[in-house]
This record gives structure tokens, C-alpha cells and sequence, in this order.
């Protein structure tokens, strides 16, 4: 399971140098059909919601996360906002008591890979298949009939360092897995490694995971554009 524990001092200042782009995912967010309510699977420490809730202030926003430390972070950020609410929640076990218009995930519990030449595949912060069913499942009881599904689009994962706005060095490195792959996270300043953390994720190919999705009710609605934020999947 994706524990962010050992990079949450560090998350923001990563994702803020570039890592993502907040106000181009939120503008394809808010773009999706009219929702009264969402849900983000994997919050982290608020920053997709920090952006969303500025801009719409009418719906009600929820954010549920597995590490309490990166939600620690999240809280004081978000208690500005009387209409969001945040969880500390595993996926495989999510309980809610509510259902959503639109859940979404960037990044967080599940996303797609593709570069526009090979086959897009999954990738899961979850290892364990059987959790990734139990996960999905309770995902699909939080979503309403005809509600949306929004799953992040990244880029293929490769080795790289990179120095970040503040003069620290960010790298990261893959390993294959017989299903899937490791990534560890650095962060350095200097010769001194300030964190290291290593998750574990499952891939599965654009096939497999179609019928996973189809499996729980959720049917996939191919996207027009070129390099779209998300794929997108409705509830039957």
C-alpha cells in the first residue's frame, strides 16, 4: 500500500516544482459534466483541492487519504474551506455512508500511463490484487448511478534527478516487479540525503484493466483530446 509517511515533509515542495500541474487538472475537473459533489481518492496534502474549492465554492468536497501525516499537512490548508471535508481512510476499506456525483484520482490510489506510442496500462499503489478488487469495489459504492470516474493520466516512469526550486536534488529510480515495478524517491541537499521512500505498484495492461473496471459497473468513455489529464469512466 502507498504510505507516504517519509516524503510527506517533503511532498509539497516536490510537487510544487513542476511535478504537476494543478490549475490544468482542475480545469479538465471542472469542465466534467455538473456534479453537486465530489470525491478524491488519495488527497494527499490537499493541494488538487486547495485549487478546486477556490474555484468552486458551490459544491461539496471530499478528500480521504491513507497517511496521516500528509493529511496533518492537508487539514490546516483546507479548514479555510467550509465545504470540504477530509477522511483519514484506507481504499480497501472505505466507508463513507454517502455517495458521489464524481470521485477522481490524480496520482493518488490508481492512474494511466501513456506516451502516445505504446499501449497505456494502470498503475495501482496497491501490490496485492486482492486489495485492488476489495478497493475498487468499495470505490464503486461511493460513486452514483451515471456518476463519473475520473483517473489521472501520467507519463512512463524513468530514472531522473532533477533539481528542485529551492536548490535540493529530486531523483527517483525504477525496478521491475514480476507485477509491476518499485520506485524509490531520494531527495538530497547536497551530499546529505534528507528522505528515501520506496512504493510498491501493480500495472495492468489497458485490457485487463477495462474489463476490472467494466466488472464493478463502470464503463470507459474514451477521451478526444490529444494528451488528456484523465480517463474517464461512467457508472452504469
Amino acid at each position: 500500500m502507498g504510505d507516504y509517511t517519509n516524503m510527506s515533509n517533503y511532498y509539497d515542495l516536490i510537487m510544487t516544482s513542476g511535478y504537476y500541474d494543478y490549475k490544468k487538472i482542475v480545469n479538465e475537473l471542472i469542465s466534467s459534466a455538473n456534479f453537486q459533489n465530489i470525491l478524491e481518492i488519495g488527497c494527499g496534502t490537499g493541494l488538487i483541492i486547495e485549487e478546486l474549492a477556490s474555484r468552486k465554492n458551490e459544491i461539496e468536497i471530499t478528500g480521504f487519504d491513507l497517511t496521516q501525516a500528509m493529511l496533518a499537512i492537508a487539514r490546516p490548508r483546507l479548514n479555510k474551506f467550509n465545504h470540504v471535508h477530509l477522511e483519514h481512510q484506507n481504499v480497501i476499506e472505505l466507508d463513507l455512508k454517502k455517495q458521489f456525483d464524481l470521485a477522481f484520482s490524480y496520482g493518488g490510489v490508481w492512474y494511466f500511463v501513456m506516451d502516445g506510442i505504446n499501449e497505456p496500462f494502470l498503475v495501482s499503489h496497491i501490490y496485492d490484487e486482492q486489495a485492488n478488487i476489495q478497493g475498487l469495489s468499495r470505490v464503486a459504492n461511493h460513486v452514483k448511478a451515471k456518476g463519473h470516474l475520473l483517473l489521472g493520466v501520467q507519463g512512463p516512469h524513468r530514472d531522473y534527478q532533477s533539481q528542485i526550486k529551492n536548490g535540493f536534488v529530486y531523483s527517483q529510480s525504477i525496478e521491475p516487479l514480476e507485477h509491476g515495478f518499485s520506485k524509490q524517491y531520494f531527495l538530497h541537499d547536497g551530499d546529505k540525503q534528507l528522505m528515501q521512500q520506496r512504493i510498491d505498484y501493480r500495472t495492468y495492461p489497458m485490457k485487463e484493466a477495462m474489463d476490472l473496471f467494466k466488472s464493478f459497473g463502470f464503463d470507459y468513455l474514451p477521451s478526444s483530446q490529444v494528451s488528456p489529464q484523465f480517463q474517464r469512466f461512467v457508472k452504469s
